[in-house]
This record gives C-alpha cells, sequence and structure tokens, in this order.
C-alpha cells in the first residue's frame, strides 16, 4: 500500500516537472498554439462542411486545403492593409500635434470651460491622452514590419496547430476527456457547458462585434471619414468589447464632423452608429442560445484581464477562463463533481 503510494507519487512529480518543463519550452510559442486551437474551433463547422461537400476521404487533405485558403486570405489582408494602417496611423500621430482641443470644448460648452485655466488644464489632459494613443497606434502598427520575420514564424506555428487540430479533433477531445477526473455524466456536463460558453463568447461577442464595427466602417467610408481604414479597424474592436460598443468609435467622428459644419456627415455617421448597436438584438439570438448566459461583465473583465496578461489572443482567453471556472464552481456547489 505504502509502495503503490510512493509510485503515485513519484508519477505524479515526475509529470509535474515534465510540464514545468514543456511549458519554459514552448513558452516562446504558448500564444501561437492557442491561436491555432482558437482558430479550429472557430471554423470547425466550415471544415466538417467543406470536408463532407468535396467527399475528400482522407480528413489531412482538406485539412490542409482549409488551412492553406485561411492562410492565403490572412497573408492578401495583411500584405493590402497593413501600408495603409502604417500610413494613416502616422497621419493621425502628425495631426494630433496641432490639434486645438480648448476652442471646441468652449464653444461647445461655454459654461463649463469659462476659466480659462480650467480649459488649459482639461485641454492639456486630453492632448496629452490623444498624442499618446496616436503614438502607440503608429508604434504598433509600424512594428510589423519590424517583427515580420517573428510573424512569418507564428503565423506557421498558428498554421501548423490548425491543421492537426482539424485533422485529429476527435482523438484530440477523446484525449482531454481521459484525463479528466470526473464520472462520464459531470464530463458530458462541463463539456456540454463549457462548448456553449466557448461558442457564445467567440461568435456572440467576437463575430456579432466584427458585424457591428463592419456596419459602422460603411458610414465611414462613404462619408469620408479621416483615416478610414484605421477608424474602421477602432470600430471592429471597439464593437468586440462588451458594454463599449462601436458608439465610442461613432460618436467622437460625428463631434468631429459637426465641429468641421458638416451635420450631414455627423447625422449619417451616427446614423450608422445606431444601426450598429441595433443590429447586436437582431443578430445575436441566431448565434447564441437563450440557455447560454454569459454576463457582460465577466466577458470585459476577463478581455481586460486577458490582454493585460496574454495581449490581444487574452481576449479571447480570458471570458473563457473566468466562465470555465465559473461552471466548475456551479458543478461544484451542487455537488455533482463526485
Amino acid at each position: 500500500m505504502v509502495q503503490e503510494s510512493s509510485k503515485k507519487i513519484a508519477i505524479i512529480f515526475i509529470i509535474g516537472v515534465l510540464s514545468v518543463l514543456s511549458f519554459f519550452i514552448l513558452k516562446a510559442f504558448i500564444i501561437s498554439i492557442i491561436s491555432g486551437l482558437l482558430l479550429a474551433f472557430i471554423f470547425s463547422p466550415l471544415y466538417e462542411r467543406f470536408h463532407k461537400f468535396t467527399k475528400i476521404k482522407h480528413r489531412g487533405i482538406t485539412s490542409f486545403l482549409t488551412c492553406v485558403l485561411l492562410l492565403l486570405i490572412l497573408i492578401f489582408i495583411l500584405w493590402i492593409s497593413t501600408p495603409t494602417l502604417i500610413r494613416e496611423s502616422i497621419k493621425l500621430y502628425q495631426s494630433s500635434k496641432n490639434i486645438d482641443i480648448v476652442t471646441p470644448l468652449k464653444n461647445l460648452l461655454p459654461s463649463i470651460f469659462d476659466s480659462e485655466q480650467f480649459s488649459k488644464d482639461v485641454g492639456d489632459a486630453i492632448y496629452s491622452f490623444i498624442l499618446k494613443v496616436t503614438s502607440s497606434l503608429s508604434s504598433a502598427f509600424s512594428n510589423i514590419i519590424l517583427n515580420f520575420p517573428n510573424i512569418l514564424i507564428n503565423i506557421f506555428i498558428i498554421s501548423f496547430t490548425f491543421f492537426y487540430t482539424l485533422k485529429d479533433k476527435d482523438i484530440l477531445i477523446q484525449n482531454i476527456k481521459d484525463l479528466f477526473p470526473f464520472s462520464k455524466d459531470i464530463e458530458k456536463k462541463f463539456f456540454d457547458s463549457t462548448k456553449d460558453i466557448t461558442f457564445s463568447i467567440i461568435y456572440g461577442q467576437f463575430f456579432i462585434g466584427t458585424i457591428q464595427g463592419i456596419i459602422l466602417s460603411i458610414g465611414i467610408f462613404i462619408f469620408k471619414s479621416p483615416n478610414p481604414l484605421l477608424s474602421s479597424l477602432l470600430a471592429i474592436i471597439a464593437g468586440i468589447l462588451p458594454i463599449i460598443g462601436p458608439s465610442i468609435v461613432g460618436i467622437p467622428l460625428a463631434i468631429y464632423f459637426l465641429i468641421n459644419q458638416n451635420s450631414v456627415a455627423a447625422l449619417g455617421i451616427l446614423t450608422f452608429t445606431g444601426i450598429a448597436s441595433i443590429s447586436d438584438n437582431l443578430i445575436r439570438p441566431y448565434f447564441v442560445a437563450k440557455k447560454t448566459k454569459v454576463y457582460p461583465p465577466l466577458i470585459l473583465f476577463g478581455m481586460l484581464g486577458g490582454y493585460s496578461f496574454l495581449g490581444l489572443i487574452g481576449l479571447i482567453i480570458g471570458p473563457l477562463v473566468l466562465s470555465y471556472l465559473i461552471i466548475l464552481l456551479d458543478l461544484y456547489k451542487n455537488k455533482s463533481l463526485s
């Protein structure tokens, strides 16, 4: 009995040591591996339909074709958009250095900004914030070119992970299930719940948020907003973030047009902002089951914490980790883990 217990402890210790060593070995590529896994989950339904449509028996071939197709689309988007984004971000940074904050504020809110000192202090604070944001944007897009070799390596790892996850999805899921120390009933409940939550967050938040951003982007291009591609990208990112939404981009653009005495463009941008906001209520029921409840504050906190910890991929990983924890706590609360 003691000998058997000692063997279990030794095995657990060896597995723990090897797990830590594996983490440090893969540390540089862990974000790319997670990205590949998430992409495989996102495009798995599309892949299954493509596999049935082509009637190719070997899953490796359809996985390879899907991977190549998405890779070509990604490279094309980066090739077309990166130079424009860099040019627009530099232009925005240069314009922000000469922007006059105080005068428009005085014109819009004369009663509040009647004091010169108060106006100067508020103007300096806003100017400093705008300059810092535009500088960060300019540096971020410029670093894409500087880090291009590393980006190519990470794209290769993402593609490699994506390919093998699609190809061996069933084997991978079964291996994960075999590691779970729960009963089959609880294992099923946990995987069903995590699947619903993952689907809800990825499709319900990111896909719908992207659609909202694209709707506002149409208005941005129609009314010829300054730096249209950069503004559209910011609108999509804002649309993905819960509670915030694309209005955080649309309203400042409308104010910009009002300051420049272009009321038609201001009204147009506000209209597209409203349509983008309303579209959430129309589209969400098609992607998120009513039984799946993910609270917006949980997603927001998960995104912010995930971003500070893991970068952009943390926007997805953060809310997923918090949601999975809540599922486990709920199972434990109901005494269902044994």
